[in-house]
């Protein structure tokens, strides 16, 4: 499945529960107020396939539409934010 237009029927409800249940970890593990939720089709992918993007969102973080701040992670700081939300998600 290269896109939403092709993902078949039967893992819509999949693909929505599993993105509803990080977006709450995302929310839960990192203290963010919301979170943005997007699916970007074929454009700006060099292979075109199908993701969800869960963006943690607090007031005055500075996303304008699909546009935030880029930063840096520092080291082994990735690593930290993705095991805290492993943990939530597993809960």
């Amino acid at each position: 499945m290269d896109t939403l237009l092709t993902l078949p029927s039967e893992l819509k409800v999949p693909l929505l529960t599993m993105t509803q249940r990080i977006a709450g970890a995302v929310v839960s593990a990192l203290g963010a107020q919301g979170t943005f939720v997007a699916i970007n089709n074929v454009v700006s992918q060099s292979i075109p396939h199908l993701h969800v993007h869960v963006v943690p969102r607090t007031k005055g973080d500075g996303l304008r539409g699909f546009f935030w701040p880029r930063t840096r992670y520092g080291p082994g700081e990735i690593d930290e934010y993705a095991e805290l939300i492993r943990s939530e998600i597993t809960a």
